[in-house]
């Protein structure tokens, strides 16, 4: 089995700007706001897709095609300006050919937040949506008196909300969702060719060494200055404990290795660091497990494993998987606290009962080897790396289609195994890279011509279904996981 994993590092965005609606009141700055933050994202890198003026069925096929990109990029970026809505509770982005007089209008012609988180969803390391949405509702209290016709009520909390806003978002652990202005407070087009909200995000974006979570946090202190705090951005979701700078690094600094996260956060400027340390003061989990990476750094002057036990202990304690996991790491192998098996143990369920799949992983090679004064438990194993897998965990997809091909799961054949490693690879698995195309022969010939067929299936491969991992099968697998042959 094997405990590594590496992805490309692609970044992607798809921009939408919607200013010449049709049937709705037309918008001055969308237009503007999406070029200009289309061109920032092209001079940092990013390979960005930008559409002005959509209709529904063009974002719903960029959507689509955004999302299967998504699978192969170490970051996926979707930008919305425009007209959105809170229908029920659930936020819609507003195509310009939109024609709607009713909750149920909006709800089957423009695509949903969820749609959007949806698009991002299988990025490989970071996920992020930016709405600057958060405008005047179009339609007015008259889309509430529509929905409370048709539904019989005229509870606000279920209807649309009439004067503006969206609704709180609530993504997955990894993805970040930025509004213009927090849930229920209105955007502001400002007084200039851009909003606020679009001249803070491409001034902060460009700036070099800004890490990402304190760039969100200065781009919110820019607004308020320039509204005189009438909006108030905010993010939502959780970010991973690796750092990360849409601009790169700072000037003269070394590209991060950002598979070690310890080495990655001790590139961060002192007074970034104290951003941190003030941010941690006020319960901000992922600026713990920012300062308890430092701190474990061996090659670092702030090496302090007794220190980084401390903050994430506070994060573990205010519920961080993350911080639970590394915990329970540092526990496990008596570093900078005393060795508790049974400590470690607990945190990792802790973490692995948030859904956190380093963990559930973990914790299938301890019932499988038997650890932690766990006895062996080979059943109980495969059931920890089955449900890793299915969370997208490279190593656990790996290691289950090795199972499966080894005849360890009866439920389950060659289709099955083949799923799980075109997964891996489509999740960045280098291992699985280098077995496929070095030691394809590990794996039964069922199990590779399973695979051939679901990379015919997804028109990576247009040859014989045999099998043999020629060069035709080769370099299906290498463009299946993001790398095109020149």
């Amino acid at each position: 089995m094997t405990r590594s994993a590496e992805a490309a590092n692609d970044r992607i965005a798809l921009v939408f700007g919607m200013a010449n609606y049709r049937h709705l009141p037309p918008l001055t700055n969308t237009k503007n706001d999406a070029e200009a933050i289309s061109q920032t994202l092209e001079n940092i890198g990013f390979d960005v897709t930008l559409s002005v003026d959509a209709s529904g069925a063009e974002m719903e096929r960029l959507l689509q095609d955004f999302s299967f990109r998504s699978e192969v990029a170490d970051l996926a970026l979707i930008y919305f300006a425009g007209h959105g809505i809170e229908v029920q509770g659930e936020n819609f982005m507003i195509p310009v050919d939109a024609n709607v007089a009713s909750n149920k209008d909006v709800q089957s012609q423009s695509p949903s937040l969820k749609n959007l988180l949806s698009a991002v969803d299988r990025a490989r390391k970071m996920r992020i949506v930016i709405l600057d949405s958060c405008r005047d509702n179009p339609l007015g209290d008259s889309l509430d008196l529509a929905a409370s016709q048709a539904t019989g009520t005229a509870n606000t909390d279920e209807t649309t909300r009439g004067g503006g806003g969206l609704a709180a978002a609530n993504p997955d652990r990894g993805t970040l969702v930025a509004f213009a202005a927090k849930d229920g407070q209105v955007a502001l087009d400002g007084s200039g060719n851009n909003s606020p909200f679009a001249l803070s995000l491409m001034e902060k974006m460009t700036q070099p060494g800004l890490e990402i979570s304190l760039m969100f946090r200065q781009i919110r202190d820019s607004v308020l200055e320039q509204t005189g705090n009438l909006q108030e951005p905010h993010t939502y979701g959780s970010l991973t404990g690796i750092p990360f700078y849409l601009a790169g690094p700072a000037q003269g600094g070394e590209t991060l290795d950002t598979s070690d996260a310890s080495k990655a956060w001790s590139s961060l400027r002192p007074d970034q660091e104290e951003q941190l340390l003030a941010l941690a003061d006020l319960g901000d989990t992922r600026s713990m497990l920012g300062l308890a990476y430092m701190r474990l750094n061996p090659n670092e002057g702030r090496f302090d494993p007794k220190a980084a036990v401390d903050f994430l202990g506070r994060a573990a304690a205010a519920g961080s998987p993350e911080a639970q996991f590394e915990l329970a790491k540092l526990y496990e192998r008596g570093t900078g606290v005393a060795q508790d098996e049974e400590k470690a143990l607990e945190l990792y369920r802790a973490a692995a009962g948030q859904n956190f799949a380093d963990a559930i992983n973990d914790l299938g090679f301890l019932h499988y080897q038997g650890g932690l004064g766990l006895p062996a438990d080979p059943g109980k194993a495969l059931r920890f790396f089955e449900r890793a897998a299915d969370l997208r965990h490279p190593q656990a997809q790996f290691n289950f289609a090795a199972l499966i091909d080894d005849g360890h799961i009866p439920s389950k054949g060659p289709e099955d195994a083949a799923k799980y490693l075109y997964d891996a690879l489509r999740s960045g698995s280098r291992d699985v890279l280098n077995l496929l195309s070095e030691r394809p022969t590990m794996f039964t010939p069922d199990t590779r011509r399973a695979l051939q067929v679901r990379l015919k299936d997804n028109r990576f491969y247009t040859g014989a279904i045999d099998g043999d991992f020629g060069p035709g099968t080769q370099r299906s697998i290498r463009r299946a996981y993001g790398i095109e042959d020149s």
